[in-house]
């Protein structure tokens, strides 16, 4: 009768897995390393579907992506230029094109891509035919040969690039002025005859070192380096080169420095002239189109408009005494 009074004792025991439960925690994890992957191998399908002139506008811009003043364009670095400096606006890149099957529009101006492509590969040949006729002239010219240490020509994604820069001993400029030497005007009256060759717009832009510039009526670098782009721009049209030709003049001061390490050295002083490709004029001509006014939002009849103000003219060149 005890024996069937006894209670009766249930034990459970906790079942544990493995060593290693962690919880649910592997999967967040996991669903981080997924959705990276898969991150990446969109990055590698845009990078394969991409035409090589948006990736080099890419890769340019996040080697200097410095911001530049006027038409909201974007600076970047030249890739070719010694120490990474680049002059010259960035493209601003071209929309990507539907892949192949992805809806009606996917094959829409294939036939003038093609042609367009065409017309780009041309226009290439024209600038490196440019590059090679005016290297020569550099060696062999009695003009330019002197010069040849302060002439660097390379191709960049804009065009055709050619720098004069100063060194200790031959600066080009006045100091802390605008005005040009007599060997350096006689530089780019050369110029411009090779520069005619071509059809192709040019642009130029001025570039001073890091040193301020005590320039009169609070000038600064910005003023002097735009002054002597313009300077640059007067004795290329002096030498024969048609004012049609011209696509734009920019003052840079020292916000794109060829020698990055030294921005002190005078070789960060110079001007750089780009012979613009097909793409780069059609990149500036869509950034002319994005900015233009829309007709839309003009004044109402019987309303006045403001009146625009005018740009404001460079001021004089200042008296002090400047690096720059």
């Amino acid at each position: 009768m005890s024996e069937a009074l006894q209670p009766i004792i249930i034990v459970r025991k906790k079942k544990r897995g493995g060593g290693g439960h962690h919880g649910g925690a592997w999967k967040v994890a996991y669903a981080d390393f997924v959705t990276a992957m898969m991150a990446f191998f969109m990055v590698m399908w845009l990078v394969a579907t991409m035409p090589q002139e948006q990736l080099g506008g890419i890769s340019e811009y996040f080697k200097n992506p410095s911001a530049v003043s006027g038409r909201a364009t974007v600076m970047a670095a030249g890739s070719n230029g010694p120490g990474g400096a680049g002059n010259v606006p960035i493209k601003m890149f071209d929309h990507l094109r539907n892949p192949p099957g992805a809806g009606p529009d996917a094959k829409v101006g294939e036939g003038s891509d093609a042609s367009e492509r065409a017309r780009d590969a041309a226009d290439q040949e024209r600038l490196e035919a440019l590059q090679r006729a005016l290297e020569k002239a550099v060696a062999s010219s009695q003009a330019l040969a002197p010069f040849k240490d302060q002439l660097l020509i390379d191709i960049t994604p804009e065009g055709l690039r050619i720098q004069i820069v100063d060194t200790h001993n031959r600066p080009m400029f006045d100091l802390g002025s605008p005005n040009l030497k007599d060997y350096t005007s006689q530089i780019l009256v050369e110029l411009a005859t090779y520069l005619n060759q071509v059809e192709n717009r040019v642009a130029i832009s001025g570039h001073t070192d890091n040193t301020p510039y005590s320039g009169a009526t609070g000038q600064s670098n910005w003023e002097l380096s735009t002054q002597r782009a313009n300077a640059a721009r007067r004795a290329l049209v002096a030498g024969g080169l048609e004012e049609g030709k011209l696509s734009r003049i920019v003052g840079l001061s020292s916000s794109v420095p060829f020698d990055k390490t030294d921005e002190a050295n005078p070789i960060n002083r110079r001007i750089s002239i780009v012979v613009l490709n097909n793409a780069a004029e059609r990149t500036a001509a869509r950034v002319d189109d994005a900015l233009e006014p829309d007709e839309s939002s003009a004044p109402a009849s019987g309303t006045s408009a403001p009146a625009s103000t005018p740009e404001t003219a460079a001021p004089a060149p200042g008296t002090a005494a400047d690096a720059g």
